[in-house]
């Protein structure tokens, strides 16, 4: 808790159902394993989650964050051999606004770094550049990587629509394997590639996906206003995830 030695995954869950908590469980398993931690139990923490959600009110949005760390531990960076620690909270999740101002800052992801596309609790960079977006107004705050490329956002992957195709950056990019970002992938379309920072300026349509926002149009990029939000391609997958979503709790 100290040090941020752990990591978690943050699950929407509507009217007490959890939403996608098998696809949450194995990259929370995929995070601590690349972090040298042992393998959680799976159907201890989705047994879990099933029961913080009997006990708390039935919201009609909320968020569950499971968090498992490497355990007590003495002070400094060394850890102890006490075993991991887990918690499970939930609360309401306030609906995100109909579109996103985003904000691109100085900052680099570091695509090589040792907790590249890990969903660690080693957060203080996203809420710096948090911080910073939103004293300018944005949302959001997106990071491009140290070869000038698009990466993500704090809590979010990033699509655009260029030349009419739709892309994403790719994992090799140093982003996070967004669950919602995989499902957008399986039931949109779109394609995994390399993006230049730059080219979200010029974007014919971009959108955020995240798990407590779904797809959300992205609006302006630090003050330059795209063409469209939602755009034709940004719509269709709008309606394409909220469709599929509703059918499947599961997928």
């Amino acid at each position: 808790m100290l040090v941020g030695d752990g990591v978690f995954e943050t699950v929407k869950a509507t009217d007490g159902e959890p939403f996608a908590l098998t696809r949450h469980l194995r990259r929370l398993a995929r995070s601590a394993t690349g972090l040298g931690l042992p393998e959680p139990d799976h159907d201890a923490l989705a047994q879990g989650t099933l029961e913080v959600l009997a006990a708390a009110p039935k919201w009609p949005l909320a968020r569950v964050r499971i968090t498992y760390t490497s355990g007590p531990g003495p002070l400094g960076s060394a850890r102890g051999d006490a075993g991991p620690t887990v918690s499970i909270i939930v609360a309401p999740q306030p609906p995100f606004p109909a579109t996103a101002d985003v904000t691109v800052v100085p900052w680099s992801r570091n695509e090589r770094g040792a907790l590249a596309g890990l969903k660690t609790t080693s957060y203080a960079e996203n809420a710096l550049a948090l911080a910073y977006a939103r004293e300018r107004g944005g949302g959001e705050a997106i990071f491009g990587n140290t070869a000038g490329n698009l990466c993500e956002g704090t809590g979010t992957n990033v699509f655009v629509v260029l030349g009419g195709r739709l892309i994403t950056p790719p994992l090799e990019s140093g982003c996070l394997a967004g669950v919602t970002r995989a499902l957008t992938l399986e039931w949109c379309g779109g394609e995994e590639d390399d993006v230049a920072l730059d080219d979200l300026y010029r974007a014919e349509e971009a959108f955020l996906t995240s798990t407590t926002r779904d797809v959300q149009p992205i609006r302006a990029v630090d003050g330059t206003v795209l063409a469209a939000a939602p755009g034709p391609i940004t719509a269709k997958a709008m309606a394409a995830f909220a469709a599929r979503s509703a059918e499947l709790m599961d997928p």
